[in-house]
C-alpha cells in the first residue's frame, strides 16, 4: 500500500507576502463604484473580496465583501449590500467571473431604483479601491508522498495554506486548489482529491481547514 501513496511529482510548498497599495481610484455613488469595478485591476477586486481573509485568518471567516460593506454602511442601501453580501465566493473560479457578478449585481439593482444613482457619500467616506501586491516565496518544504505531505501541512504557515487553497485558485485562474490537484495528478486519488476540493474554505478559519485537510490525509493513509 505505501507504495500506491508514492507521488509522481513532488508537491513543492510555496508562501506569499502581502502588501496593500492604494490606487488613487474612488467612489462616491453607485455608478461610479460600479465603473470601476468594472475597469480596476483584478488584484483590486481579489483584495476587496478577500481582505478579511487574508488579515483575520484565526476569526470565522465569510464576511461580508467591502463592496456590500459600503454600500450597505455608507449609502444606506442595505437591499443591495445584501445581495452583494450574498455572492458565493466560491462559486468563481476566476476573479474576471467574479467580478462581473458584483458589477452585474450593482447595474440590475440601479436599473430598478434609479433613485440610488442620486445617493453620495459623505466627505471622507468614499470608497477607496485597494489592491493586493503578492510577492511569491518558496517555503523549503518539498512532500513526495502522502506521508510527508501530511507532515508538512502541520508545519508550514498560515499563509502557505492561503496560497495555495486561495491564491493560487483565483489569481492564477486554476480550476482546484493546488493540493485537490496534486491530489489527482499526481498521487492519481481521484477520490481524496475531491474530498479536499470539496472543503468550502469560505466557512472555516484556515486553522480548521488546516486540520480537517490532515485528518482527510490520514485515514487514507492508514486505510
Amino acid at each position: 500500500m505505501p507504495d500506491l501513496l508514492k507521488a509522481k511529482e513532488p508537491f513543492k510548498f510555496f508562501t506569499r507576502l502581502h502588501l496593500s497599495e492604494l490606487t488613487g481610484l474612488r467612489a462616491t455613488t453607485l455608478g461610479q463604484l460600479c465603473g470601476l469595478i468594472k475597469k480596476v485591476p483584478g488584484s483590486c477586486i481579489y483584495h476587496h473580496t478577500h481582505r478579511f481573509l487574508q488579515q483575520h485568518q484565526y476569526l470565522s471567516p465569510e464576511p461580508p465583501n467591502d463592496f456590500a460593506f459600503w454600500v450597505a454602511d455608507v449609502l444606506n442601501e442595505d437591499e443591495l449590500g445584501e445581495r452583494l453580501a450574498s455572492i458565493d465566493t466560491i462559486q468563481y473560479s476566476t476573479i474576471r467571473e467574479l467580478r462581473q457578478k458584483i458589477a452585474a449585481t450593482i447595474d440590475e439593482y440601479l436599473k430598478a431604483n434609479p433613485l440610488a444613482k442620486m445617493k453620495f457619500a459623505r466627505s471622507g467616506e468614499e470608497f477607496h479601491f485597494i489592491k493586493s501586491v503578492s510577492f511569491v516565496l518558496s517555503t523549503g518544504y518539498t512532500a513526495f508522498d502522502l506521508n510527508s505531505f501530511a507532515g508538512i501541512l502541520k508545519d508550514v504557515t498560515i499563509d502557505s495554506i492561503y496560497f495555495h487553497i486561495f491564491e493560487s485558485r483565483l489569481r492564477l485562474e486554476n480550476k482546484s486548489n493546488d493540493f485537490s490537484k496534486w491530489l489527482e495528478e499526481s498521487v492519481g486519488d481521484k477520490e481524496l482529491a475531491s474530498q479536499v476540493s470539496k472543503l468550502d474554505p469560505y466557512t472555516r478559519t484556515l486553522e480548521d481547514l488546516r486540520k480537517t485537510i490532515i485528518n482527510i490525509l490520514e485515514r487514507k493513509i492508514r486505510s
